[in-house]
């Protein structure tokens, strides 16, 4: 396969990938290999922390087909077959103290990661409940998070209804601005990310390492931080449970992530050779 035919299928995971029920179906599943099978590539591109994204790279055999994991919204980036970090970015420590006093100020949950654990400054509220669940990972709540915290990490989460979300993200993105960026991942998501770090910036990285460009890219998600991806790709394309904001910014709206949406795309944009 010349590299003008090759596609790489870029995928979020919660509500993109995966069904209502956290589950990649048998049909998307199928589909997936299919394309791996002739040689194209996926990467798995989501918010979670990369140990919350190794029970789908496990299920789609991405070690043995090859593939990439883009954690932490590109905060770093994971070779498949050989376990390599090969792209980091990280914050400084010296955001902590800031953070910290929002949240707290605001009544916002706050967390960061440590290899497989969640790091929580409080109480775990529904929402840090709810991200430790969907990745599969232990919550350790810390008596003193800004001493707790002294070393580099990959993001910053804070929690939030999603009422008073909108308005926290502003205060945050003008707190930091210059600093860091912000931005949210879900309607009660608030992520503090390395400056100049989302899906697109880091999906261009790795596609430029492949000798590839943004048309051989195949973009597809759900939630405000696809956006980003969505936009750069060649094809970009929102599921049909997407947020509003996320179908105006797609070339194509596909079905649910309910009703297999991703085999359309397959075979629409990748089987079909076309559009």
């Amino acid at each position: 396969m010349n590299k003008a035919d090759e596609k790489v299928l870029v995928l979020d995971i919660d509500g993109t990938l995966t069904n209502t029920k956290k589950e990649i179906t048998p049909g998307t599943k199928a589909a997936i290999w299919g394309i791996l099978a002739k040689g194209h590539q996926v990467i798995l591109a989501s918010g979670r922390p990369t140990p919350g994204m190794r029970r789908y790279e496990k299920e789609l055999e991405l070690e043995k087909y090859g593939g990439y994991l883009l954690s932490f919204n590109g905060g770093r980036i994971v070779e498949c077959k050989t376990g390599e970090i090969v792209y980091q970015r990280m914050l400084s420590p010296s955001i902590i103290p800031s953070a910290y006093r929002f949240a707290r100020e605001h009544g916002c949950g706050l967390i960061t990661y440590l290899g497989d654990t969640v790091i929580s400054a409080f109480e775990p509220d529904e929402y840090v409940q709810l991200e430790a669940r969907i990745n599969g990972l232990p919550i350790r709540q810390v008596e003193n998070f800004v001493e707790f915290v002294d070393f580099d990490v990959n993001k910053c989460l804070l929690t939030a209804p999603p009422e008073v979300a909108p308005e926290y993200e502003a205060e945050l993105r003008e707190c930091y601005e210059g600093i860091a960026d912000v931005y949210r991942s879900e309607a009660f998501f608030i992520e503090i990310m390395p400056r100049f770090v989302n899906k697109a910036t880091s999906l261009e990285r790795m596609l430029e390492s492949l000798g590839l460009t943004r048309d051989n890219a195949i973009c597809c998600g759900d939630g405000f931080n696809d956006i980003s991806m969505i936009q750069y790709a060649g094809v970009g394309v929102a599921m049909g449970n997407a947020k509003p904001e996320v179908k105006e910014a797609a070339d194509y709206v596909t079905g649910t992530n309910d009703e297999d949406g991703l085999v359309e795309v397959i075979r629409r944009f990748i089987d079909a050779g076309g559009q």
